[in-house]
């Protein structure tokens, strides 16, 4: 397996759009979760992250300009006992409904598409991450005569190893996709603030929105968390109690 520079692959593209990265930290004593939002329009721009009780949720910066809630008001990542769900729309959701009925991570999904934005139809990315480190991403797409096409990847945890998806393949009209398989990354950092300022740094000036880190030391369940907003400014939290909940 060819492992890519993350850093560099945000540079060269200006819009991957909504992108998920779940990993091990290079000593494989974290496990990594990475989510941020662009936008090219006033109303996909005027937001912000907010920690939650279980994780963090979008909400307009200027309640005053936001025009239309649907799509772009969610909650990204979610706390489900002890594991992680981290996706791009309201998916997270149903995914955390199934699990706290007993069931999986694929039935949820198999009962969502992609998003009704048609031209863009754009993709709904999923990412399961388990309290060993392992995880599971997939992604929901526009397939063969408007069908809706489901691929699951799972990951077994890796030192220094990561994988990334994102809903767009770079900027267009219709935006273009997301294809083949989640791409394998060097994680690369030993700390949830260095990776936060690597990528925030990488994703296109323009287009960026805001940026979620978090590392989970896998042995005691303690967090570090960046939440970084372009219109909200930097927060930093890592408190000395384990993530993990009862299931």
């Amino acid at each position: 397996m060819i492992k890519q520079d993350l850093p560099s692959l945000l540079r060269a593209n200006p819009y991957p759009g909504r992108g998920i990265v779940l990993g091990s930290s290079p000593g494989a004593s974290a496990a990594v979760i990475a989510y941020w939002i662009m936008g090219r329009s006033e109303n996909s721009r005027n937001r912000v992250f907010e920690a939650t009780e279980d994780g963090i949720r979008t909400r307009a910066f200027d309640e005053s300009r936001m025009t239309d809630p649907s799509l772009i008001i969610y909650r990204p990542v979610r706390l489900v006992g002890r594991r992680v769900v981290v996706t791009n729309g309201d998916q997270t959701d149903t995914i955390r409904d199934f699990l706290l009925a007993g069931k999986t991570f694929a039935q949820a999904l198999r009962t969502r598409t992609f998003e009704p934005d048609a031209p863009n139809c754009t993709p709904r990315i999923s990412g399961l991450l388990e309290q060993d480190g392992t995880y599971t991403l997939s992604i929901l797409k526009a397939g063969c005569s408007g069908m809706c096409d489901r691929q699951f990847f799972e990951y077994a945890c890796c030192a220094d190893t990561g994988h990334f998806i994102s809903t767009y393949q770079g900027d267009g009209d219709p935006l273009p996709s997301f294809a083949g398989e989640p791409v394998p990354v060097s994680i690369g950092c030993d700390r949830a603030e260095e990776l936060a300022g690597a990528l925030w740094e990488s994703l296109n000036e323009a287009n960026k929105v805001s940026l979620f880190v978090q590392y989970i030391d896998l042995e005691t369940g303690f967090p570090e968390t960046v939440i970084i907003n372009k219109l909200g400014g930097r927060t930093v939290s890592a408190p000395r109690t384990s993530i993990w909940k009862e299931k």
